[in-house]
């Protein structure tokens, strides 16, 4: 089971409850902690992220940036703040004017992770067989 930590900045001229809210649209259930600079959500559970990817049909990127993220046991992404806030997943590769959500995903088995959460539509899982 991964353990997910999400941090977003929360800049004076940003309302704090949304960015709370902007996490827990991706991060439903997350124990949210304030610190002087923003706020961090931490959970053990990808599911809601999961099912964003499989609605969106963003598994092939999303996998990608995951992959590209990986180091270790970990892997990291960027998620745009204001997206995450209307539930929806947008993966920043820059900067972003009110900055984005910084993503950690934890565990022993990442490759088992990042599969859990964009599983792969290039193996046949997922994918339409038929041509």
């Amino acid at each position: 089971m991964p353990k997910i930590t999400a941090q977003a900045r929360s800049y004076p001229t940003e309302d704090r409850e949304k960015v709370r809210q902007s996490l827990l649209a991706i991060f439903p259930g997350s124990e949210v902690e304030e610190t002087e600079k923003g706020l961090t959500a931490i959970t053990m559970s990808g599911d809601k992220l999961r099912q964003i990817i499989l609605d969106t049909h963003i598994r092939d990127s999303a996998r990608s940036v995951m992959l590209r993220g990986r180091d270790g046991s970990s892997t990291k992404f960027r998620l745009n703040k204001q997206a995450a806030l209307m539930g929806k997943v947008s993966f920043l590769e820059g900067g972003a004017a009110l900055g984005g959500i910084d993503v950690t995903v934890e565990d022993d088995d990442i490759d088992g992770a990042i599969d859990f959460l964009a599983e792969s539509t290039l193996d046949g899982r997922g994918s339409e067989d038929e041509e």
